[in-house]
C-alpha cells in the first residue's frame, strides 16, 4: 500500500499541491497523512502518524525529499529504518524509488555523500584541536570550581551580589555558576 507524507512549514501554505501528486502517484486520499510545520522541527505529529500506519511491504511516498527529512541524515536515518522494517520509499520529484535498483543506488549515493561529509568535519575538527594543541590551548571543558572559588562564590551569592558580577569576578559562565552554586541546571 501506498502511504503518502506532505508538509508545509507555514499555515499560509498550501497542501494541495502535494496532495493531488501523492494521489496521482497512487495514495488514497485517507492514507495521505500532513503537517503545517517547519521542517527543522522534531516533532511532527503528522509524520509520527504516518510511520505508525507503515507496514512492511508498504511504500513511504513524498513529493519531494525536503518534505520528509529535517537535514540529509535525518533522511537517511529515517528512509533506513523503513527499509529495516520492510518498507520502501518514493520520492516523486527527485525520482527515487528503493523499489527499484536504480532508485537504491541513487540513495545509497546520497547516504555515502553524508557520510563523506561527516568524515570530512571530523577531520577538520581534530586538525584545529592538534593545531591548538600545538599553539599550547587546551580543548574542552574548564575545571569545575576550585573548593576557593566556590566558597567566594556563595559568600557573594549570600551577600546578594548580582550573579552577573559573581561570573564576572570569577571568570565563569552562569550555567557553571547554577550548577556549582544553586544546583540549577539554567
Amino acid at each position: 500500500m501506498f502511504i503518502g507524507y506532505a508538509r508545509v512549514s507555514t499555515d499560509d501554505q498550501n497542501l494541495d499541491l502535494q496532495r493531488d501528486a501523492l494521489q496521482k502517484a497512487g495514495c488514497k486520499p485517507e492514507h495521505i497523512f500532513t503537517d503545517r510545520v517547519s521542517g527543522t522541527k522534531a516533532r511532527r505529529p503528522g509524520l509520527d502518524q504516518t510511520l505508525s500506519h507503515m507496514r512492511s511491504g508498504d511504500t513511504l511516498v513524498v513529493w519531494r525529499l525536503d518534505r520528509l527529512g529535517r537535514s540529509l541524515r535525518h533522511l537517511i536515518d529515517t528512509v533506513t529504518d523503513l527499509q529495516e522494517q520492510g518498507i520502501e520509499f518514493k520520492s516523486l520529484t527527485e525520482s527515487i524509488d528503493t523499489t527499484t535498483s536504480g532508485g537504491r543506488l541513487v540513495f545509497n549515493i546520497f547516504a555515502s555523500l553524508a557520510e563523506f561529509e561527516r568524515e570530512i568535519i571530523k577531520e577538520r575538527t581534530n586538525a584545529g584541536l592538534s593545531a591548538a594543541r600545538a599553539r599550547g590551548r587546551r580543548g574542552g571543558r574548564r575545571a569545575a570550581l576550585t573548593a576557593k572559588q566556590l566558597q567566594i562564590a556563595r559568600q557573594l551569592y549570600d551577600a546578594k551580589t548580582p550573579v552577573q558580577e559573581i561570573c564576572e569576578t570569577l571568570g565563569i559562565s552562569r550555567a557553571t555558576f547554577y550548577r556549582h552554586v544553586t544546583g540549577d541546571q539554567k
